[in-house]
């Protein structure tokens, strides 16, 4: 859907309404396309059902507890990913 920014103004619910539901809305000024509305889908967070799940899969157990020090060192993460040379 596209359409000028005046009626936008007019009928916003409506296209906040279509965004939600997928549709892509064009908002544009003089012919030519200036936003877009899209869907916001909720990002971020931590899904901790999710997380236990694949914690089992894996079989993880325990909290971290008995786990090598080093783990809880910051720079332990470069080493693991090579971003420090040794």
């Amino acid at each position: 859907m596209e359409m000028p920014i005046r009626e936008a103004k007019a009928r916003l619910s409506e296209l906040v309404s279509a965004a939600r539901k997928g549709e892509r809305v064009i908002i544009t000024r003089h012919g030519q396309p200036r936003a877009e509305l899209v869907r916001c889908d909720r990002r971020g967070g931590i899904d901790f059902d999710k997380l236990e799940e694949a914690r089992q899969r894996l079989g993880i157990e325990g909290d971290g507890d008995g786990w090598p020090e080093e783990f809880n060192d910051p720079a332990f993460s470069r080493k693991v990913l090579g971003l420090d040379e040794e």
